[in-house]
């Protein structure tokens, strides 16, 4: 005895809809990431005298491309 009738599949998202929603967390994550990324990067600096490793930014960006796609595959 069912009351409704057949139950309606959910419409899958958009990817445009996921890809915006990707690029959120990529930004908030790469801001969050920055600070640290900052401090990890003079220390560094400082204790081997050279500025020739990778930068801030891209410490930032490569830990916010390794955290994104962990929120997303859950």
């Amino acid at each position: 005895m069912t009351s409704g009738g057949m139950p309606q599949a959910r419409e899958p998202r958009s990817r445009k809809s996921h890809n915006t929603e990707f690029m959120v967390y990529f930004a908030i994550i790469f801001v969050a990431t920055l600070p640290l990324a900052t401090l990890t990067w003079a220390l560094s600096a400082l204790r081997s005298r050279s500025f020739t490793a990778r930068g801030p930014m891209a410490r930032a960006w490569s830990q916010a491309r390794i955290i994104t796609p962990m929120i997303f595959s859950a």
